[in-house]
């Protein structure tokens, strides 16, 4: 807290209270109104009585709020670029890379559980898996890992369900772009651009064709390049999210089943292995 000095060269009384901020409000601050950090910090409901489990809760929760987040900015670039509004599709894909970076060093206080450690609390879980989270499940969607099989397990809860439904009809993040490279006279295949949008997107050679080259002349299509980029930002940091994903669970678990059933480690590698956006990382070999 900064005074004004008086003569002397020291604050007065009057000085401080004078620079106190308000502190008396009616009812909650205005500060509680916004953010809500009374609900915030009162949904951890720990199932057992290992200290560890509170860390594991709360950061999982945490990547929750980065999942919405990074849709949010998804779905806000997916419209602009239905719009060919470049510059503010750009604006929202930036703001995503940061905050993947963020999701991704969510990993940092899980990235060294012990086996015991975590099965000190996983048993709390019961059949609770990462892969049941419908805001995970609609980053993939945006992503072009479509799969209606995953629906399966919202069934019980009809707004996420149909929320999720909707998702998976609609034109992923990649689509729109793919749209987009079409109406600039680009020749993305009608076959890629009629697609059926609840399935998984499939590489193609004409649209990897189109990326070389869009990259072989980077002066001509500037715009399209660093749009180009932005996205290999993301699926850069996505391969990071699902790499660090499973360096964690193997140190915490090995290779035995995962919670909810899931294959666990072999699941997860299977996962890392795949780029999304695969024609922007193909093409590179040919420019």
């Amino acid at each position: 807290m900064s005074t004004f000095p008086d003569a002397s060269g020291a604050g007065t009384v009057a000085d401080v209270v004078a620079d106190a901020p308000n502190l008396d409000f009616a009812g909650t601050t205005p500060y509680e109104d916004y953010v809500q950090a009374d609900v915030l910090t009162h949904l951890q409901h720990l199932r057992s009585d290992d200290p560890g489990e509170m860390v594991f809760l709360v950061t999982t929760q945490v990547m929750e709020l980065w999942f919405t987040v990074i849709v949010h900015e998804w779905e806000t670039a997916s419209h602009a670029l239905r719009r060919d509004d470049i510059p503010v599709a750009m604006d929202a894909l930036k703001r995503s890379v940061r905050e993947l970076e963020a999701l991704n060093h969510s990993w940092r206080p899980l990235a060294h559980l012990t086996p015991a450690q975590f099965n000190s609390y996983r048993g709390a879980l019961g059949e609770g898996s990462g892969f049941q989270s419908a805001m995970y499940r609609r980053m993939e969607f945006l992503l072009g890992e479509k799969s209606a099989s995953m629906l399966v397990p919202h069934r019980g809860a009809p707004r996420v369900h149909a929320e999720l439904e909707k998702a998976l009809q609609e034109p992923s993040l990649y689509d729109e772009v793919l749209g987009l490279l079409a109406r600039r006279g680009l020749p993305v295949p009608a076959s890629v651009l009629g697609r059926d949008l609840a399935q998984r997107y499939e590489p193609s050679p004409e649209v990897e064709a189109v990326w070389a080259g869009i990259y072989a002349d980077s002066d001509q299509n500037a715009e399209l390049v660093r749009l180009g980029e932005a996205l290999s930002d993301v699926a850069e940091l996505v391969w990071r999210w699902r790499n660090d994903h499973l360096v964690a669970t193997r140190r915490a678990m090995g290779a035995k089943t995962g919670t909810g059933g899931s294959a666990g480690v072999a699941w997860l590698e299977k996962r890392a292995q795949k780029n999304v956006f695969p024609e922007l990382w193909t093409a590179r070999s040919h420019v």
